[in-house]
Formats: C-alpha cells, sequence, structure tokens
C-alpha cells in the first residue's frame, strides 16, 4: 500500500514539473557528456593558422610571424605570395634532402621553415668562388685601392696563432681531434680543367729512379693525383680574367684559372695572396701596349709605369718592378719561367738594380731565406706574395693524411739495426758514443757544407743564414 502511494506521488511529481535526485543527476551527466562531445568536435574542426588572420604575439619579437611580417616588410597578402614563391623556388634548389621532410608538415611548419633558411642566408659567403662572366672584367686596376703591392694583404685579426684562424672540427673521431686547416673557403669546389692537366703514370715511383733503387726516402703510395700544366713563363700579352681559384695536389700554392679576354684561351698560373675570383691581371713581359704608353703622354716615365702596372698578380720584368716591391715566381735568366719563390707564402724583396747608362745590367733580390742575389734584368717576377701563406701552420691530425699525401713514415736511425743505419743495434736506446750522422755517414747536425769551394755561385751575392746563425763544432 505504501510503495502505490510512493509511485502515485512520484508520478503527480513528474506531472507537476518536479524532478527527484536521480533525474537530477542524470541530467548533470547528460551535459557533461555533452559539454565532452562538444570539446572534441572543436578539436576535430580546428583548422591550420591562417597567415591573413593577426597574431596574437604581433608585438613580442620572439613571434616568427611577427619576424617574418617584418623581415618582408610588406602586407599579409604579400607574405602569402612570398611563401608561394619561396616553396617554389626551394623546391628547384640544391637542397633536395630537406624536401621531404619540409613540405609533409603543416603549412605553419613550412613558414616558420622558410623563415630560418632565408635567415641563414645572411651567414653564408658573400663573394664569388667563380666568376660568372670571364670575358668581362668586374674589377679594374686602375684604382688606388689596389695599391697592395708594396704591402701585401695580411689574414683577418684572431686569437689564434698571432693574428690569424685556423679551423678546427669537433672530435667525432680520434683522427679530427688535432686536426688544424687554413680557412679557404674561397677555393673552387669542382674539378680542375681537363684540357689543363693529365694523368700521373710513371711520375711517381715511390721514390725510385729508372733502375728501381730509391733515390727519395720516405714517398709511396698516396692518392692518385692529375698534374696540372702551370704557366710559369706568363708570354702571353693582354688582359686576363681570373675565372676561379683551384687547390692542387701537387703543390702548397693555389692556382688560377685564367681566361684571355681576347681569345678566351684559359691557363693556369699560380695565385697570388688575396687573388680572387674576376679580378683582371695582365703581362707585360712582351712589352708595354701602345694604349699605356699614349696615356702616360708617349713618355716613359718609370714612376707612371709603377703606378700604372705594379698591381698585385701583374706578371712585369724586374727591370720595371720598383725598389723594395715584393714579388714571387721570380726567374732569373732571361725567356724563362719562374725558378724562385714558388712555395706558398714565399715572397723575394726587389733590392737594388745595376745600371749602366739608361739601361738595367742587373737586379739584385733578396729571397725568403736570406740569400742575395743577381738575376736577370728581364727575368720575370709576379707581384705580390704567393697564396696560401699559412700552409706551415696546418696539422694534419692522424698518420694516415701522411699517407694520402705519398708520404711514408720516417724511422729513427736509433729504431734500426746496426747493418741498417750508423746509430743502429746495441742494447737499450743508446746510438753510442758517437756524433749524429745520417744513413750515409754525413753529420747531421750543426751544419755541414757540400758545395765545393773552388766552385763557387757568382750570382750569390750574400749566402743564406746557416744553422740559424750558430758557429759550426771543429768535429763537423
Amino acid at each position: 500500500m505504501a510503495e502505490a502511494q510512493e509511485g502515485t506521488t512520484l508520478t503527480r511529481g513528474l506531472i507537476a514539473g518536479e524532478t527527484t535526485h536521480v533525474q537530477r543527476g542524470c541530467l548533470q551527466g547528460k551535459a557533461r557528456s555533452r559539454e565532452k562531445k562538444g570539446q572534441a568536435t572543436a578539436r576535430r574542426k580546428r583548422k591550420a593558422p591562417d597567415f591573413n588572420r593577426p597574431s596574437r604575439n604581433v608585438q613580442s619579437s620572439t613571434s616568427w610571424r611577427h619576424k617574418l611580417r617584418v623581415w618582408i616588410g610588406e602586407s599579409d597578402k604579400a607574405l602569402e605570395q612570398f611563401i608561394i614563391s619561396s616553396r617554389r623556388a626551394f623546391t628547384q634548389s640544391a637542397d633536395k634532402m630537406l624536401q621531404p621532410r619540409l613540405w609533409q608538415q603543416q603549412p605553419w611548419r613550412q613558414a616558420q621553415c622558410l623563415f630560418r633558411a632565408s635567415t641563414n642566408a645572411f651567414a653564408r659567403r658573400t663573394y664569388a668562388t667563380a666568376a660568372e662572366t670571364p670575358t668581362v672584367a668586374t674589377t679594374t686596376r686602375e684604382t688606388t685601392t689596389d695599391a697592395i703591392a708594396f704591402n701585401p694583404p695580411t689574414a683577418a685579426p684572431s686569437r689564434r696563432r698571432g693574428g690569424f684562424e685556423l679551423r678546427t672540427y669537433k672530435p667525432r673521431t680520434p683522427g679530427t681531434r688535432h686536426l688544424r686547416r687554413p680557412i679557404n673557403d674561397h677555393l673552387w669546389k669542382g674539378k680542375p680543367l681537363a684540357k689543363l692537366t693529365f694523368a700521373k703514370v710513371g711520375h711517381g715511383k715511390g721514390g725510385r729512379n729508372c733502375t728501381g733503387r730509391v733515390t727519395v726516402r720516405h714517398r709511396g703510395g698516396g692518392h692518385r693525383r692529375r698534374i696540372r700544366t702551370v704557366d710559369f713563363k706568363r708570354m702571353e700579352p693582354g688582359k686576363h680574367t681570373v675565372e676561379r681559384i683551384e687547390y692542387d695536389p701537387n703543390r702548397s700554392t693555389h692556382l688560377a684559372l685564367l681566361t684571355r679576354q681576347k681569345t678566351g684561351e684559359k691557363s693556369y698560373v699560380l695565385a697570388a695572396d688575396g687573388m680572387r675570383a674576376g679580378d683582371v691581371i695582365e703581362s707585360y713581359r712582351a712589352g708595354i701596349p701602345g694604349e699605356l704608353l699614349k696615356s702616360m703622354g708617349g713618355v716613359m716615365d718609370p714612376g707612371m709605369l709603377a703606378a700604372k702596372t705594379a698591381f698585385r698578380g701583374n706578371c712585369l720584368p724586374l727591370r720595371m718592378i720598383p725598389l723594395g716591391t715584393q714579388v714571387y715566381a721570380v726567374g732569373s735568366t732571361t725567356g724563362k719561367g719562374a725558378v724562385f719563390c714558388r712555395s706558398a707564402g714565399t715572397f723575394a724583396t726587389v733590392v737594388s738594380k745595376e745600371e749602366v747608362g739608361k739601361k738595367v745590367k742587373e737586379v739584385t733580390v733578396r729571397l725568403q731565406s736570406g740569400e742575395v742575389r743577381r738575376v736577370s734584368p728581364d727575368a720575370c717576377a709576379t707581384i705580390g706574395v704567393a697564396s696560401n701563406p699559412h700552409h706551415h701552420f696546418r696539422m694534419l691530425g692522424k698518420a694516415g693524411r701522411s699517407r694520402w699525401l705519398n708520404i711514408r713514415p720516417t724511422v729513427r736511425g736509433l729504431a734500426m739495426n746496426a747493418a741498417d743505419h750508423p746509430h743502429g743495434g746495441g742494447r737499450g736506446k743508446s746510438k753510442g758514443n758517437v756524433h749524429p750522422v745520417s744513413i750515409w755517414g754525413t753529420p747531421a747536425k750543426g751544419g755541414y757544407k757540400t758545395r765545393a769551394k773552388r766552385n763557387p755561385n757568382k750570382h750569390v751575392v750574400q749566402e743564406r743564414v746557416r744553422n740559424q746563425g750558430k758557429r759550426r763544432t771543429s768535429k763537423n
């Protein structure tokens, strides 16, 4: 009877619009579930950010969208066009490895990556490694800024090695821990000109002569090379454009690929320190051009002639070079090529000229070794310093790089047998009571002259300093 009355009361309450605690709980649960469904639907319908919509963080300096707008300096519509054009250009670029990762992501990721790639462009090289138009001169030698013939350029200041910087590497391997290299980012990254090279076949015999005997020790192996044909005479007149600067594995200096402006012929010459692609150089060994004489009024003034010809990379006879000028690739006789100062960073200084009347009979130069000698006035010389001056500061980092360079290990005589070296044999690490000698028995320290005194070199005015200026002992 009581249950019937309770059911009647519940029915009356429902008819009257009243709700019990059970119904209120059901309604609250439905509301919560409806709210969760609405949030899930909103998340599913969330679209990618619109570039035309203003950013919430426009005033913040950390917003990449704000940085991109400021960098371009255009409207939102121009920003969208920039992204489309950048995407089109990026797909055609050489960095194809990043394309599958980049464009499969969301649009805002694309724009962010584009912004980072565009800002990294400022950190790249701003100079050319090769001239785009070899037949057109991009620089002129008639300027006052090129007056480095008397003061060759030096490297950029740094805290390492007293004024210049060497490239180091992260020690991911033991061979790169101590690796040090000069920074030469201007070098050509491609292959050399094939018609100016030939294969090194029969030239590298591991230090052996034609009979098979070892004449040069510590040579053998090494990577295969192609020998570059270098023009040491430079008899071709006219202006030449430097197309690019290349690395040569057969020498320490760099090579410059020249293109003659009149005929388009190409040749390799030794590059000067500071020479870059696009420079214009000239050779005056064949004579002075008529245009140059007309510009000087038809009068051969040595001062004006030096001011118009003595520029970096130009090849001149030594009689036309002013005193005190630093030169490299110096010849010794008339009509022949360069024989002195051809290594990296070397140079000679013009000391004096011996004149008989109005003609120069001999020119005295001081080599970098300290030797002073006479050379022919018509011998060639190039203005400047040989390229790659920091070559001797490099560190190979491991023994394998020496083997790549055709250099075999050097074994101490103390570690050899008595039959192989005068210091060999014995018990322990003792060479015995003997002075240091070479493998052939000649004194190895203290200085030892091998040239006969009765036949001196008549061209040498002052010999180079031997034994670091110290006196030799009577034993040596």
